[in-house]
């Protein structure tokens, strides 16, 4: 007969964090505004968590937390010409999408938004 032994080997700190942020990927898209049929040609920007570094998936992983809770603002209407953004978040096999504006944007949405603006990857 033969048996099997298994130890529970404990897993690293950078390893599990790495493996939390596996799975998600977000989006932007950007419509409206000015410059609309310039977006309209446009693919929206994936950004790809496992291909960032620990650092920067980290940072990714706290502000699409952070825009998911705040609670969306209240639109006043729509003002000529703004501009549209939505956000989807697929992680964990969820998908949450996120849809602000210039004119009615949280600060959270906001900080997510310049983050993924301003990433190299464009």
């Amino acid at each position: 007969m033969t048996r099997f032994f298994f130890t529970a080997v404990p897993v690293s700190t950078s390893l599990e964090n790495a493996m939390d942020q596996v799975g998600m990927k977000v989006t932007l898209s950007q419509h409206g505004g000015q410059a609309a049929g310039i977006h309209l040609r446009r693919p929206p920007q994936i950004v790809d968590a496992a291909a960032l570094d620990e650092s920067r998936a980290s940072e990714l992983k706290r502000l699409t937390a952070a825009a998911v809770a705040a609670p969306a603002p209240v639109r006043s209407g729509q003002a000529r010409d703004e501009m549209g953004y939505t956000v989807t978040i697929e992680d964990d096999g969820r998908e949450t999408v996120l849809s602000q504006s210039d004119t009615a944007m949280s600060t959270e949405f906001g900080k997510l938004l310049a983050w993924l603006q301003r990433y190299p990857g464009k």
